[in-house]
């Protein structure tokens, strides 16, 4: 890995660190008067997935501009030109390692074994973008996954802030929330399996060698198996949204306004969602 890269990491990680520590609790009790209310055992977790959100909208437009203008990497998956793609995975590697360390001083509170394996299968996969620019279209590719993360997060949001599931707000996050993230990471696993498929085979495949086909496959695989379990929970929870929502409307009851109380903890099977 060059200095830069390394750089680019270690700036990342220190940048993530004090959104955490320092921006995220000034600009919440700011802008949230309710944030005084979050229980203290939550407080971390608020800080935390604002840092996600801001994370996955700098990634993820990033993202979406190198595939709509780096010609050299859309040209060549496998040995195009990595500079900017470089420069996007960097961030989030120093966001993963960010995540990881959090997720360790807290793992009583957020410790969630699905985001360990996420993450350790997403460092493993990007190191080897980093240390030989290789495969830059498919890592660039699989960020546009973090354009759901938002979507995620602001539904706990509202669930601390008490928000009843019936809220408009919070049924126009839950559907919106289940749509791109099955756009982002379900609708394009077919094209993504289809471009990889594509270069078996192929003189540029070979020259990987066989560690990084198998970091790339495998961590592949293991990431693609996360999504669909979480996209069944998100597809569940929406479901349950919609129908309480229409059996509440069916009776013509008034909607309730969201409370500014302590509120309770979200349920067990919430989605959590600190990056991807």
């Amino acid at each position: 890995m060059e200095t830069r890269e390394l750089t680019v990491v270690a700036g990342s990680f220190v940048t993530f660190q004090l959104l955490f520590s320092v921006v995220s609790p000034l600009l919440s009790a700011v802008l949230t008067p309710a944030y005084g209310l979050v229980p203290a055992n939550k407080l971390t977790e608020w800080n935390s997935r604002l840092v996600s959100t801001v994370h996955a909208l700098v990634v993820g437009l990033f993202c979406l501009y190198i595939l709509c203008f780096d010609d050299k990497v859309n040209a060549d998956p496998v040995w195009g030109d990595p500079t900017l793609v470089k420069l996007n995975v960097a961030i989030t590697c120093g966001y993963l390692v960010y995540d990881l360390v959090l997720l360790a001083c807290n793992w009583s509170t957020m410790g969630d074994g699905f985001f360990v394996c996420h993450h350790l299968a997403a460092l493993y996969a990007y190191g080897y973008v980093l240390t030989r620019g290789v495969l830059p279209y498919f890592a660039n590719f699989r960020l546009i996954s973090e354009l759901s993360t938002p979507f995620v997060n602001q539904r706990w949001f509202y669930e601390m802030l008490k928000y009843p599931r019936s809220h408009r707000l919070v049924v126009l996050n839950g559907v919106a929330m289940a749509v791109v993230f099955f756009l982002v990471r379900i609708a394009v696993m077919p094209p993504y399996w289809a471009s990889v498929f594509a270069t078996f085979g192929t003189e540029s495949f070979a020259r990987l060698g066989l560690g990084a086909q198998v970091a790339w496959i495998s961590s592949c695989i293991a990431l693609d198996v996360l999504n669909t379990i979480w996209m069944y929970k998100i597809a569940r929870g929406c479901y349950k949204v919609l129908t309480g929502a229409a059996a509440r409307r069916s009776k013509a009851a008034p909607e309730p306004e969201p409370l500014a109380a302590p509120p309770p903890s979200p349920p067990q099977d919430a989605v959590k969602n600190h990056a991807d």
